[in-house]
């Protein structure tokens, strides 16, 4: 879990020239969650970082991804499952992005599955993206939401061109 997330966006800062919008909310989430970790006494997982002992993996995985049982739980269309923790510091990085979890943990599950949905009805994207206008509609309110917090938490980091 923990190199997913490094993988996926894990950096220790990004070049200081003007950051896409979606890079902009991944920065803020990784000053987010980085420094949740650092104030549990942990230190942020970085790529081409020694391995830790499995204990210490565990204590990091924890801490950011929270432990069981997930609270907020949706049903696809394909009758698949998505799970989601409100505790650990990927889920209050969440809460101060996008200003409310559990409304952006629906909306972006759905939007992030629209594709799977459409080849599952075997319909159209566009006929799945009509069938989900609303959810859309609040996806882009959430998200802009978040990339005006992510630029006051950036410049609060010290990030430049946000």
């Amino acid at each position: 879990m923990i190199a997913l997330l490094c993988q996926s966006g894990c950096t220790s800062r990004p070049a200081p020239h003007s950051l896409s919008p979606d890079d902009t909310i991944k920065a803020a989430q990784q000053v987010l969650t980085d420094r949740c970790l650092t104030r549990q006494g942990l230190t942020p997982p970085r790529p081409g970082q020694r391995p830790r002992s499995s204990a210490q993996q565990q204590r990091i995985a924890d801490a950011l991804f929270g432990r069981p049982p997930a609270e907020l739980s949706l049903i696809l269309a394909n009758g698949v499952p998505v799970r989601a923790h409100t505790d650990g510091c990927l889920a209050a990085a969440q809460r101060t992005l996008y200003g409310d979890e559990k409304r952006w943990f629906e909306v972006s599950t759905v939007v992030n599955n629209l594709k799977s949905e459409a080849t599952y009805r075997k319909t159209s994207l566009s006929a799945v993206r009509v069938r989900h206008h609303s959810e859309l509609t609040e996806w882009r309110r959430l998200r802009s939401h978040a990339l005006d917090t992510s630029a006051r938490v950036l410049r609060g980091a010290g990030h430049r061109d946000t």
